[in-house]
């Protein structure tokens, strides 16, 4: 039986990227958005394995938990895990409302929280599994402007080392990655200028691709990495190195 990722925030742009490359890879797909994700689920049947649409509010505890028995139900198994979901709301701090602190850090981190907890349960009773969680550069290094989105990605660094310890011996790994400048609509709507001014910090003098992001998921969802655990893999081209 072909084993199974959940995705959250699969309906566009990294997170649609990974869901496409892990059902590449031969996982049925649990598509988790909170907007119509059936495009997206529709390109992994299209890839030969089933994949169906989960919308939730993951920052909601009641509705993880009941997303999580039903992707147990329909697919018969939760192997892969990865918190993908998250939100932006930019700001200096001594200027950014409470209101959008406490949004990102529920949306991104609390999210985290939920489905780590729920969908860690269901592997340790399989006594395997990979969980693997989106952080950002910003949560290792900081980033003027993003207090906020800095803490939660700071946080799923510090959750993902503790989660890898407490379900080391039942057979789970959990990892995360650190993406860097992606290229996405809005780097493509930044002036020359603001493109320059990020490009002279990164090495590779270039933006990633999410199918760049993808391909490190699929390696920490796959065989190859069942040794590698409580780690988190930067993906920025080398960024501010």
């Amino acid at each position: 039986m072909a084993e199974t990722a959940l995705i959250t925030g699969a309906g566009q742009g990294i997170g649609e990227a990974i869901a496409l490359r892990l059902a590449k890879d031969g996982f049925n797909i649990a598509v988790n958005d909170l907007r119509e994700a059936a495009a997206v689920a529709g390109k992994c049947r299209a890839l030969g394995v089933k994949a169906e649409c989960f919308p939730a509010d993951v920052s909601d505890y009641g509705a993880c938990e009941g997303m999580v028995k039903e992707v147990k139900e329909r697919f018969g198994s939760i192997d892969v895990l990865v918190n993908n979901a998250g939100i932006t709301r930019d700001g200096l701090a001594v200027r950014m409302s409470e209101a959008d602190y406490d949004l990102v850090i529920r949306v991104n981190q609390k999210s985290v929280f939920n489905m780590m907890k729920l969908a860690g349960a269901v592997m340790m009773r399989q006594k395997g599994g990979r969980i693997i969680s989106v952080s950002s550069v910003a949560g290792v290094h900081g980033n003027a402007g993003q207090l906020n989105y800095s803490a939660s990605k700071a946080a799923i660094i510090g959750m993902t080392m503790t989660m890898a310890k407490e379900l080391g011996s039942r057979g789970v790994t959990v990892n995360a990655v650190a993406p860097g400048f992606i290229q996405t609509p809005m780097t493509d709507a930044l002036t020359e200028e603001q493109k320059a001014a990020i490009l002279s910090q990164i090495a590779m003098k270039r933006y990633g691709q999410v199918e760049e992001i993808a391909g490190v998921v699929s390696f920490l969802a796959g065989s190859d990495s069942s040794y590698v655990t409580g780690q988190t893999i930067e993906i920025s081209g080398g960024l501010s190195m």
